[in-house]
């Protein structure tokens, strides 16, 4: 049975991590801040440019916050399981009496914990300095957060399971896999800009599906629904994938006894 009381410690033992850690904290603010004052800023040149850009650039810091939970919600919970590797406390967790579930529970939990903060730091930044409102979305804010913090959390869950199976020399794939989902997303440009072949990739793709709802929302002020119910039925799918693939490498590496050459 799932025990709340041991996801809390699970998210208690990253808390403690950051309260005497001023690097920690940094990167809780930093890159946020940079992303929204440099993207803001040419967003300020593109509206005030000679020419006339498109209804949807005065949005361009919504689609790079959205791009941010993803990205965001992802690293979450790739890192925080790298913490415990590179802390050599892997093995002490595995060994407690900790379900595989309630450790990964906890990590979405931490995950939604420094999404939130990033969020209130962009979202308060594009206001306070560029007059941006992300929340002009609507209602329709709502799905599309939840769309992208599932397709991250899946891409975490891959992240675990390729750790566990080939050991910390996978770790750059805690920064560099989510990437892979970037130009097929279309998170600054509309998606018929790309190729026809990329096109059909993409509309696999529960973000792009998230970033065309958004741009649909912005230029039409419609209800993207059939965008929506995409990228949802998708997360599904990517979801159970990350949780299935995450367990059958756990217990490949706990069957062969790799759990304890992790980080070695």
């Amino acid at each position: 049975m799932v025990s709340f009381r041991r996801i809390l410690g699970v998210v208690a033992r990253q808390a403690f991590l950051y309260r005497r850690s001023f690097s920690r904290i940094l990167d809780l603010f930093y890159w946020p801040t940079m992303d929204i004052l440099l993207w803001g800023f040419l967003t300020l040149y593109l509206e005030r440019g000679s020419f006339q850009p498109p209804r949807f650039v005065s949005f361009f810091l919504g689609a790079l916050i959205l791009w941010h939970l993803l990205y965001r919600s992802q690293l979450a919970v790739s890192v925080s399981f790298l913490e415990d590797i590179w802390s050599r406390n892997l093995l002490n967790v595995m060994v407690a009496p900790l379900s595989l579930a309630e450790y990964v529970l906890g990590l979405v939990l931490v995950s939604l914990i420094k999404v939130s903060l990033a969020f209130g730091i962009m979202s308060g930044l594009a206001g306070l300095f560029y007059g941006f409102n992300l929340f002009r979305l609507g209602l329709s804010l709502v799905p599309f957060v939840l769309s992208l913090l599932a397709l991250g959390w899946s891409i975490g869950f891959v992240t675990m399971g390729l750790i566990f199976r080939f050991g910390q020399e996978a770790e750059i794939l805690a920064w560099a896999l989510i990437f892979v989902f970037l130009p097929l997303s279309a998170v600054f440009y509309p998606l018929e800009v790309l190729p026809d072949f990329l096109q059909k990739w993409a509309w696999f793709t529960p973000s792009a599906h998230v970033f065309e709802g958004m741009r649909e929302v912005v230029t039409r002020g419609t209800f993207p629904a059939k965008h929506l119910l995409w990228a949802a039925g998708l997360n599904v799918v990517y979801l159970a994938f990350g949780i299935w693939f995450l367990y059958r490498q756990y217990e490949y590496a706990r069957r062969n006894g790799l759990i304890p050459k992790i980080g070695e």
